[in-house]
């Protein structure tokens, strides 16, 4: 298997870092792009076109949430090739007579792992939603678009009565990322993923189902702020009101936030109202990274700080939403940043998202040829991780009561020994 750093150069992975193929993993074909292999006579990477007489192509996997991509797939551009579209793009091989590819498993929950034999159940539950909420807006965009149209793993979970409740509120953004996957302008070269939310709903449409899930589901976790909208803290107002609705109807579950932290005073008073927990999305902890890929408006790499700052000293749970992208991620100065940035926060985990993104195009457009250095893989940014801050959770969803108690039992150990 061969594969490719974000250092502009082709590797070998490891045998740590090769994992059987995950069920439910998708290949994509890569148009455009010639396939490359490395002979081992030879000792040297190659292109291949054909393969006994055969027309082959570039493959790369797109595996399952909690899995974490540790290399990105091998091949070479031809001229005139198109972007690829915002998916994970994972080195993959065969060997044994079975498919491998380069990752690792980050968090053992199965939350988004839906079978396909599921969701024809999935499915009619959905319509079931549908009924019951006949004039719900929200619902309608949850269930019709989220689960019937794009199989969102959390829309199919609130038909499924379970877990974690989608809430988007918000149709707009103050940010432009790069690899947004519910806009792209015409000329950005990328197409959106999925439809974004075009309304913002009322509270009594958020309460009439999210408050219903608190009360019933197992380990349930209404959230704010999806892959389907904007930057849910421009509807700071309307989520403030809807969290007290939410808590004069039950004070079960969490309450959470998705979101670029980008307004400290709407954080601090959505924590006074309830809020539990807030999950931070960062591509990098430095600041011409971060401002690069986010491009944003009217706010700063400052005021995502002090965001998390305040979250913290309020008591939520503060969750950074990492987009990791190998070669990167795992550089010796995006390490030290991200260190700094762990110290001066306190942050209770990181959820390791593997970047959907051309990843070519993506190292070119960030310019990441400027840094100097080696990057030590992604193995050893977990192995890192977990030496430099053992308190610190890896993972990949938000977490629930029960995380969150199991942080409180050991800051009280940590408080009481001599």
């Amino acid at each position: 298997m061969a594969a490719w750093s974000a250092e502009d150069d082709y590797t070998l992975p490891d045998n740590r870092e090769i994992i059987p193929l995950p069920q439910t993993s998708i290949f994509f074909t890569l148009p455009g792009r010639e396939a490359v292999g490395y002979d081992a006579k030879r000792d040297t990477f190659v292109t291949i076109k054909e393969y006994h007489g055969e027309r082959v192509f570039p493959v790369a996997a797109f595996m399952p949430p909690g899995y974490l991509r540790t290399l990105h797939a091998a091949y070479r551009e031809m001229k005139g090739a198109p972007r690829l579209p915002l998916y994970c793009y994972a080195a993959a091989g065969w060997k044994s007579g079975r498919f491998y590819v380069a990752g690792t498993r980050i968090d053992r929950k199965q939350r988004h792992e839906i079978a396909d034999a599921d969701l024809p159940r999935v499915d009619a539950l959905a319509a079931a939603m549908l009924k019951r909420h006949p004039r719900n807006r929200v619902v309608a965009h949850l269930m019709r678009d989220c689960v019937m149209r794009y199989r969102c793993p959390n829309a199919c979970n609130l038909a499924l009565g379970r877990w974690e409740c989608p809430v988007p509120v918000s149709p707009a953004c103050n940010a432009s990322c790069i690899g947004c996957i519910s806009h792209q302008a015409e000329d950005s070269g990328f197409p959106a993923s999925q439809h974004r939310l075009d309304f913002v709903p009322t509270v009594e449409e958020i309460l009439e189902y999210a408050a219903d899930h608190l009360k019933t589901a197992p380990n349930p976790i209404a959230s704010f702020g999806q892959g389907c909208e904007g930057e849910p803290l421009l509807q700071a107002g309307l989520i403030e009101e809807a969290i007290r609705g939410i808590r004069a109807r039950t004070i079960r579950g969490i309450i959470n936030m998705n979101t670029n932290a980008s307004n400290p005073a709407a954080i601090e008073k959505l924590c006074r109202a309830g809020l539990n927990s807030i999950r931070v999305s960062l591509n990098s902890a430095q600041d011409v990274f971060y401002s690069a890929y986010y491009r944003p408006r009217g706010y700063s790499f400052d005021n995502v700080r002090e965001s998390i700052r305040i979250a913290k000293r309020l008591g939520a749970w503060v969750s950074l939403n990492y987009l990791a992208f190998p070669g990167f991620t795992d550089h010796p100065a995006e390490i030290a940043a991200l260190k700094k940035l762990l110290r001066a926060t306190k942050c209770d985990m990181i959820q390791t998202r593997n970047l959907n993104i051309d990843p070519q195009w993506f190292n070119r457009a960030m310019n990441f040829g400027k840094l100097k250095g080696g990057a030590i893989g992604m193995l050893g940014w977990i192995d890192e991780m977990q030496k430099t801050f053992p308190a610190l959770r890896l993972g990949y969803f938000n977490p629930t009561n029960g995380t969150m108690k199991m942080r409180v039992l050991r800051e009280k150990a940590s408080v009481s020994r001599p």
